[in-house]
């Protein structure tokens, strides 16, 4: 087993935290004033804000709701929806610093082993837990002891990003069942012990027109990938022409026709379809799995427990890699009429982090995404989900979760729309 795939305990330095904390704010968040709107100095990350959040709304009334859920005598999870990489981690470390700041929070195995031990050793010292596929008991144990120690634990629900600010993904079980074993431990000493698995969500909005940006970004990716714009298409046109011709291009490669009559979204389902069949075939071939979720859990196992099979993990990964990479642009994508920027830019973002491959400039991008202007941050806290108090099933309660979430997000977009803060396009995906 690889020093990667193997769980390593946190061991969190509160002055190292702080000053991460001090230090995120300024430099990674809302840049340094003087600087960050001065030629050529807003064109350094360091000194505009490497996430470029210029502000944050973050009301009383919701900061208090999950100050009220987090401290001594109680076990609490913390669990944000997952819009976009990197701003998660200054986002959530921004959130917790006032809540509870020794949260320990959940995040890949490979940023957190797999570059180095100095950096490893940072990590830990920021409190970060490593998630391992398929060997998350050790993460999961430290996790439920850290929590009854009255200290917040933070993990994203939705798993990877996904890029889609405005819909909350299926969620994954694992705060809820870490909450289930922690209310069991504290109910053991404690008859009257809580636990609450506490949402958090977070919108991003650009404070003014960033489409000059958007249309630099999409010529980069139109290049690498070599994909010939229309001169006379509008900004999200090209981007609907980008996945529409990397759409053709994927179901030639899997021999598969293309009619050109379909939606992109009808086009895109049928290909998936066919490739979950064929992965379905390589890993099970006596059943027949129609979710596509359990899908590639199943894809995930086998890829485990048949590492000697090299041509079957090569077919394996490959394909499960396709039908996850296909699957994310979501039903979402076509369901409303109108677009905007900050929709736009995350399909560019998506689209550069799953095809462009080409570089430095690329592997920068998927794990230092930098955004096309600046944004301000809406941050609203739905209510906690006690689990002292329910009597539902995990399912259940999961459920609910996402449910809690989903309202928080639609409803914060809702007032952000009606204050203005949208430019909306006509939305090419749809019906189209």
């Amino acid at each position: 087993m690889s020093k990667i795939d193997v769980f390593v305990a946190p061991r969190p330095n509160p002055a190292l935290i702080r000053a991460m904390t001090s230090v995120n704010r300024i430099v990674m968040l809302r840049g340094i004033p003087g600087f960050r709107d001065l030629l050529p100095f807003n064109r350094l990350a360091g000194l505009r804000g490497v996430a470029n959040v210029r502000h944050i709304d973050f009301p009383d009334a919701d900061l208090e709701r999950l100050k009220a859920n987090c401290g001594a005598g109680k076990a609490t999870f913390i669990t944000p929806n997952h819009p976009e990489f990197f701003t998660d981690w200054m986002i959530d470390k921004e959130i917790v610093s006032q809540v509870s700041p020794l949260t320990a929070s959940w995040a890949t195995n490979g940023v957190v082993n797999g570059l180095g031990r100095l950096m490893q050793k940072f990590w830990l010292a920021n409190n970060l837990i490593a998630q391992i596929p398929g060997n998350s008991g050790a993460a999961k144990e430290h996790s439920v002891a850290w929590a009854l120690k009255g200290h917040g634990v933070l993990l994203h629900p939705e798993g990877g990003v996904g890029w889609h600010a405005n819909i909350v993904a299926p969620l994954l079980s694992g705060a809820v069942e870490m909450g289930l074993e922690a209310l069991k431990r504290g109910r053991a000493t404690d008859p009257d012990f809580k636990v609450w698995i506490a949402p958090v969500v977070w919108k991003l909005a650009f404070t003014g027109n960033v489409e000059a940006a958007l249309a630099k970004e999409c010529a980069y990716v139109e290049k690498s990938l070599n994909i010939e714009r229309h001169a006379t298409d509008t900004l999200p046109q090209r981007i609907h022409h980008i996945y529409s011709t990397l759409l053709t291009r994927d179901e030639a490669a899997w021999g598969m026709p293309s009619d050109e009559g379909q939606t992109y979204a009808e086009r895109q389902q049928g290909l998936i379809i066919e490739l979950a069949r064929r992965l379905g075939e390589s890993i099970s071939p006596e059943a027949a799995i129609t979710d596509t979720t359990e899908l590639l859990r199943r894809a995930r196992r086998w890829q485990r427990e048949n590492t000697g099979d090299a041509e079957g993990q090569k077919q394996v990964r490959t394909l499960a890699d396709a039908v996850q990479r296909l699957q994310r642009v979501g039903p979402w994508a076509s369901t409303n009429p109108r677009i905007t920027q900050e929709e736009i830019a995350e399909h560019l973002k998506r689209t550069r982090n799953d095809y462009c491959r080409g570089g430095l400039r690329d592997t920068m991008n998927r794990f230092i995404p930098q955004p096309a202007g600046p944004r301000c941050a809406y941050i609203r806290v739905p209510e906690a989900l006690g689990l002292h108090e329910y009597a539902g099933s995990i399912e259940d309660a999961v459920a609910e979760l996402h449910r809690r979430m989903q309202e928080a997000i639609t409803s914060t977009v809702t007032e952000l729309a009606a204050k203005g803060s949208f430019i909306f396009y006509p939305n090419p995906f749809y019906r189209h």
